[in-house]
């Protein structure tokens, strides 16, 4: 995938965590995989279920958005074991978000769905960001304590 035309994540913000696995996205069943991977990675490492769920919920969400709106994406798990901390990063080429703060609020939709799944996300994970350039694609980076 091309590069973004935006500040996208990269290791300078992720610091010491050592990347786990990437996934291209490009169907729904790759947002499945990456769901269940996210899952399997949380719950070896003690996470609590309803951490587990809540975590993958956002995950999964966020892996749809970059599947419907953006045409696919990629995304990637990460891990720093001294601070117990996972992250994903997702990110995309597609028409980036002119609003954020319009697209975080529940109800807003730019396609057919109810409007939830990124202010959503946000909530259910314990660190969210958005970089995004109108035309350039977006990128999402979440985290959570293990």
């Amino acid at each position: 995938m091309p590069s973004p035309s935006y500040d996208a994540f990269d290791e300078k913000d992720l610091g010491a965590q050592v990347l786990l696995s990437q996934f291209k996205l490009k169907t729904s069943g790759d947002a499945v995989t990456v769901r269940q991977a996210v899952a399997r990675y949380m719950k070896e490492h003690g996470a609590s279920a309803l951490n587990v769920t809540r975590f993958a919920t956002a995950v999964s969400e966020i892996a749809r958005n970059a599947i419907v709106h953006a045409g696919g994406g990629e995304f990637s798990i990460y891990v720093d074991p001294r601070a117990k901390r996972l992250s994903v990063v997702c990110w995309d080429k597609g028409p980036g978000i002119e609003d954020v703060a319009l697209a975080l609020t529940d109800g807003y939709t730019s396609g057919g769905g109810l409007g939830r799944g990124l202010g959503g996300a946000q909530r259910l994970a314990q660190k969210f960001e958005i970089r995004t350039a109108v035309g350039g694609g977006t990128s999402v980076l979440m985290s959570v304590n293990l």
